[in-house]
C-alpha cells in the first residue's frame, strides 16, 4: 500500500468535490480547481472524507495511487487556504516595481525585464520581496521558478533572485598574493 495514497483526505466545510469519469472538480471559498481522474484509481466520498483506492496491484496503479491522493489534497488545500511562495531580490541597484499580475524587474541588465503572471496568480511586492500567491500549487511554483530564472543568485556576492528560504552557498573568490 502507498503510504501517501492510503491516507484519507479531510474535506473542510464549504468545500464540495465532484467526481466524474475523467476529472475531479473541487470547489471552495477561494475558487474552483479541476484534477485529472487517473485511470487505475477510484475516488470515493464518505462523509467529510475522500478516500483514494487503486483497482489492482499493477505497477501503474501503484504509481497513480499516491499521485492521485496528492493532487486531490493539493486542490483541497488550494481552494481553502491557497499557496504562496516568497522571493527575495538581492543586489546593489536592483529594483522591483508593479504588482497584481505584472512586475518590472531592474536586475543588472541593460533593460528592465517585465514579467506577466498567468491567470489565477497574484504578485505582491513589499520592499525587495516578491510574493507569488494563488490556489493552484503547480502554477504558483512554476511562476516563482520563472521569476527566479530571470536572474539566479550567483555564488560570489549572492546577487540575484532567490527563494526566501533558499540558502546560497558562497564561494571565497580570488585568493590574492
Amino acid at each position: 500500500m502507498s503510504r501517501i495514497g492510503k491516507l484519507p483526505i479531510e474535506i473542510p466545510a464549504g468545500v464540495t468535490i465532484t467526481v466524474d469519469l475523467d476529472v475531479i472538480s473541487v470547489k471552495g471559498p477561494k475558487g474552483e480547481l479541476t484534477v485529472p481522474h487517473l485511470s487505475d484509481v477510484t475516488v470515493a466520498l464518505e462523509g467529510n472524507q475522500a478516500i483514494v483506492t487503486r483497482k489492482d496491484d499493477e505497477f501503474t496503479a501503484k504509481a497513480q495511487h499516491g499521485l492521485q491522493r496528492a493532487l486531490l489534497n493539493n486542490a483541497v488545500i488550494g481552494v481553502t487556504q491557497g499557496y504562496e511562495k516568497k522571493l527575495e531580490v538581492n543586489g546593489v541597484g536592483f529594483r522591483i516595481n508593479g504588482g497584481g499580475h505584472e512586475i518590472e524587474l531592474i536586475v543588472g541588465f541593460s533593460h528592465p525585464v517585465k514579467y506577466k503572471a498567468p491567470a489565477g496568480i497574484n504578485l505582491a511586492i513589499e520592499k525587495m520581496t516578491i510574493t507569488v500567491s494563488g490556489i493552484d500549487k503547480q502554477a504558483v511554483g512554476q511562476t516563482a521558478a520563472e521569476i527566479r530564472s530571470i536572474k539566479k543568485p550567483e555564488p560570489y556576492k549572492g546577487k540575484g533572485i532567490k527563494y526566501a528560504d533558499e540558502v546560497v552557498r558562497r564561494k571565497a573568490g580570488k585568493a590574492g598574493k
